[in-house]
């Protein structure tokens, strides 16, 4: 597993919060597991885009920032649900109010990243 070798700079509270959600699949995570998708195969469906192995990084990130916490059942297949903790739902209005600034500003930041993507 990963190890960090310097500590990251942490002096005010965007870097705080960076620390805690910079991941490419950590937000949609959150917001998913707060729509109600909890079981990692759910969520794996929900973003094809990411790979297992990441997804479950991720989640283990999000676990240890107790921002989700997860319940194991005793059965075979084990079964893993995911939940937001209190601390990871006070997130769900910051999260839905940047998605709301993307939807509003889509067009233009489609065209902005198409455009700094040409060679």
């Amino acid at each position: 597993m990963y190890e960090r070798k310097t500590m990251p700079d942490l002096l005010c509270g965007l870097d705080l919060i960076g620390e805690v959600l910079y991941g490419k699949w950590k937000m949609r995570l959150l917001w998913f597991i707060h729509q109600g998708f909890q079981r990692p195969s759910e969520l794996q469906r929900k973003i094809p885009g990411a790979s297992r192995r990441v997804l479950n990084v991720q989640l283990k990130e999000l676990e240890s920032h107790e921002l989700v916490g997860k319940v194991i059942y005793p059965v075979l297949p084990p079964k893993v649900e995911y939940y937001l903790t209190d601390f990871g739902q006070s997130l769900i209005p910051i999260i839905g109010a940047i998605g709301q600034w993307g939807d509003q500003h889509e067009e233009r930041l489609r065209k902005l990243i198409a455009k700094n993507m040409e060679p």
